[in-house]
């Protein structure tokens, strides 16, 4: 419509499983060739958008070499903001000792009418999810300062089962602590995650609650043990009016062949 205000245009990204050399592999599949064509994918589709977000596990193992090579990476692709918040395989530590020198964002992302609030649900030597109460009271303080903004409540562990029995035994445990600040907060419209390397969306009185495809291994949604998918890489993008109101999908990767391991019990 004429006159009208462009949208934000928001991009996530998430467990991309980077190894400290380049090119390791899991479940053999390289996971630095993946990523890169997730974002040749990036490049090809979205011609504008404002910032990028990758919700955890930007590492298989914690390790600063993984960080810094990530944001290379990145920037090799795309000058525009990035953000990013720890998975159950990083080091939040490390990841946040590097940040400022990579040119990441802090926790806390204005998107024109919208706000993108980072949390971090992991717990170091867990592979589960778990807010402590400073991240509680983080959120709780960016809600009452911001009655205005549209909120993105963005971390890495899903907050509701996702219908996998493996997997959901790592959900965030205290979920219902966050829920319960949540609905006191009608600003709130969204609710993302990565972990578990899968499309999902549902809603939660009001509340949009999604997960995002992996840049690297898939896992089969609704089966109870572990199962790789033979779903491509991808990303998640959103498109945020500033009236409060919003659209999102998913895009994957096509015409590509990887080498994976689709037998395999675990990882």
């Amino acid at each position: 419509m004429e006159g009208r205000e462009p949208t934000v245009r928001l991009i996530q990204i998430t467990d991309c499983h980077l190894g400290p050399q380049h090119s390791e592999t899991l479940l053999g599949l390289n996971t630095d060739q993946s990523l890169e064509d997730v974002l040749l994918l990036i490049q090809q589709a979205e011609p504008r958008f404002d910032h990028l977000v990758c919700t955890g596990d930007v590492a298989s193992a914690g390790h600063i070499d993984c960080y810094r090579r990530f944001a290379q990476t990145i920037r090799s692709h795309f000058s525009q903001p990035m953000s990013w918040l720890a998975g159950n395989h990083d080091s939040a530590d490390i990841m946040e000792s590097v940040q400022e020198s990579l040119g990441i964002q802090g926790r806390l992302v204005e998107l024109g009418e919208w706000l993108l609030v980072l949390l971090d649900s992991s717990v170091p030597g867990q592979v589960y999810g778990q807010l402590a109460a400073s991240e509680l009271d983080f959120l709780e303080h960016v809600l009452e300062s911001h009655p205005d903004k549209h909120i993105i409540v963005s971390l890495h562990h899903q907050v509701v089962p996702v219908g996998s029995e493996w997997i959901d035994q790592y959900v965030v445990r205290n979920s219902d602590a966050l829920f319960t600040l949540v609905d006191e907060y009608p600003q709130v419209k969204l609710i993302v995650w990565g972990h578990v390397h899968q499309d999902f969306e549902m809603q939660r009185k009001g509340v949009t609650l999604v997960a995002t495809p992996s840049t690297c291994v898939q896992f089969k949604p609704q089966c109870d043990d572990f199962t790789v998918d033979t779903q491509m890489p991808g990303y998640r993008w959103f498109e945020l009016n500033d009236d409060g109101t919003f659209a999102t999908g998913i895009a994957r990767v096509t015409n590509k062949q990887y080498v994976i391991d689709y037998k395999s019990a675990g990882y």
